[in-house]
Formats: C-alpha cells, sequence, structure tokens
C-alpha cells in the first residue's frame, strides 16, 4: 500500500489583539469628556486671559502677520459667508472628527490605533495649553480693536447664543479662554491627514486639503482665534504624532507585563487549590473511568471479554 506524506505542520501567527467597539467607545468618551473638562475648569482669571490675547496680536503685529481683521471683516459684511462659517465652527469640529474615527475603526482598523493615539495625545497637550496659558479669543477683546463677535452677529440664524458657540442659555457652561492652541484646526488637520492618507479617492484627497484650509480661515473669520493659535494648533499635532509611538510601546508593554501575572497567579490558584483527580489511573479501550471492570468484576476481567477487552497489562487467557 503506497504511503502518503504526512502534510508539514502548519505554523501559525501569533493573534494579534482585535480592537473591539466596546472598549474603544468608553476610552474616547473618557478622553473628551476630559476634555470637555478641562475646558470648563481651567478658565483662569479674566484679566490674565485678555493680556494673553493682547500679547498674541503685538506679536503679530511684530511680525508683520493681520489676517485676522480682514476676514473678519468680510464675514460681518456678507452674511452669505458669515452664517455658513458660524455653523461650520459650531458643528463640525464635533462631527467630521468622531465620523472619522468610526470610518478608521470600521475600513482601515490597521491604522485606526495609531490615528486614535495621535489625536489623544494631542488632544491632552492642547488641554495642557488651556490650563497653563488662558486666552481670550478675539471676539471677546474690547471693540476698540475692530474685531466683531459674528456668532453673536448672527445668532439668530443658528442655535447658539451670543455668548459662545453652545446652545442657547448655555454659554455660561463653556470655557470662552480656551483659545490657544486652536484645537479646531488641530483636529482638522488630523482630519485632512486621515482622508489624504487612507480615502483612495480624489475626492476623499481633496476633502482632506480643503476641510483643514477652510477650518483655518473660519477659526479666524468668526473670531474665536488668531493666527498664531491656528499654528499653535498645527504644532500640538505635530508632537503628538512624534509622541504617538513611544505611547503605544509603552502600552505594549505594560499590556504584555499585566498578562504575564495574570496566568501565574492564576496557576498558583489552581494548583494549591485543586488536586490531581485522576491518582495515576489510566483508561484503557472500553473503559470510561478508570478501573471500571476492577468495581464491578474484581481484580479480573470481565466474564467472556477477549484479550482485546481486557485491560492494559492484563494476560491473554489460556487456549
Amino acid at each position: 500500500m503506497p504511503q502518503t506524506e504526512a502534510p508539514a505542520p502548519r505554523t501559525e501567527a501569533a493573534p494579534r489583539t482585535r480592537l473591539r467597539w466596546w472598549t474603544e467607545l468608553p476610552l474616547i468618551l473618557l478622553v473628551y469628556g476630559c476634555y470637555s473638562a478641562g475646558r470648563l475648569l481651567a478658565r483662569g482669571d479674566v484679566s490674565s486671559a485678555v493680556d494673553h490675547g493682547l500679547a498674541i496680536l503685538r506679536l503679530e503685529k511684530l511680525l508683520r502677520l493681520n489676517a485676522e481683521h480682514p476676514l473678519n471683516r468680510l464675514f460681518t459684511r456678507e452674511p452669505w459667508l458669515g452664517v455658513p462659517a458660524d455653523f461650520w465652527y459650531a458643528s463640525l469640529h464635533y462631527v467630521v472628527t468622531p465620523a472619522i474615527l468610526v470610518w478608521l475603526f470600521r475600513a482601515r482598523s490597521a491604522h485606526y490605533r495609531a490615528a486614535r493615539t495621535w489625536l489623544m495625545a494631542s488632544t491632552f497637550m492642547g488641554l495642557i495649553g488651556f490650563t497653563l496659558l488662558p486666552t481670550c479669543p478675539p471676539r471677546l477683546l474690547s471693540p476698540d480693536h475692530g474685531f466683531v463677535d459674528t456668532m453673536a452677529h448672527y445668532s439668530s440664524y443658528g442655535w447658539w447664543g451670543g455668548e459662545a458657540s453652545a446652545p442657547r442659555g448655555m454659554g455660561g457652561m463653556t470655557n470662552q479662554y480656551a483659545a490657544m492652541p486652536s484645537l479646531h484646526v488641530g483636529w482638522a488637520l488630523w482630519c485632512g491627514i486621515m482622508l489624504w492618507r487612507h480615502g483612495g479617492t480624489r475626492w476623499a484627497k481633496t476633502a482632506g486639503v480643503a476641510y483643514p484650509l477652510l477650518t483655518t480661515l473660519v477659526v479666524m473669520g468668526t473670531a474665536n482665534h488668531y493666527f498664531l493659535d491656528a499654528v499653535a494648533g498645527v504644532a500640538v499635532m505635530g508632537v503628538g504624532v512624534l509622541l504617538a509611538p513611544y505611547l503605544m510601546r509603552g502600552m505594549d508593554r505594560a499590556r504584555a507585563a499585566l498578562a504575564a501575572r495574570v496566568p501565574a497567579v492564576a496557576g498558583r490558584t489552581s494548583a494549591a487549590g485543586s488536586p490531581i483527580v485522576s491518582g495515576g489511573c489510566q483508561t484503557s479501550a472500553g473503559e470510561r473511568i478508570p478501573r471500571q471492570r476492577e468495581a464491578r468484576f474484581g481484580s479480573g476481567a470481565e466474564p467472556g471479554a477477549s484479550s482485546q477487552d481486557a485491560g492494559d497489562g492484563a494476560p491473554a487467557p489460556a487456549r
């Protein structure tokens, strides 16, 4: 009979940890909750925030930068520009970013973890900036500085009130002095890079370029941020992308150390509390439990049983 060659044993790669939505969603909500709470609690002193805003204006004047005034005058004079810009500022920041995260998780899962870590690291750095450097946005400076709050100017067109981009009556629940850095610009840059890298179509790449550029124009035209706020938002995202690989490696090491400790503890518990049940007994053919025949027929084999039915090591009957 021809012998067939036994198939070579398959070597399988080590299973990768698969991210689950029910673990990712609480993590995202936790980070966003910290971001919102930090913006709310880190209000700072109003006079210090105004001083910081004026210092930024003086620095921009020294650098001959003045993009905010002409854009703000244009948005104030032209409602067809000002009203959409206010809707853009009040909504897209909170809609597009989560949508990109969900899209990456579902359709580009290989890139999701690095992108999420980058976004979170940059957000926490922005929160530190809000805490250490509360900054008055241009719209809250005294009118003699030439800025108009377009969200107050066009408040009858949207859900927001005259105090902030929050819904009417909730303006006092937001930190209006969290202007430096501009995470509107930072998050928009992150979204744009994700669309450019992983979108795969010409429309996605076009949106990846247009979205951060238009957001930068919107935050200045609505007098919510200075130009240097936008630059700081880009810088924060740059530092975040550099830190993300180190953060992921640190999390991997912590996860591996935890996984190594848990089986060791479980093994010690099992060895101490669970004695070996078999007691060295073995089952032979026809037995379901060790020494089944001995319990039923004594030390000999079952009456009428053949040698094949005898227990292991039992002598064959004489013929």
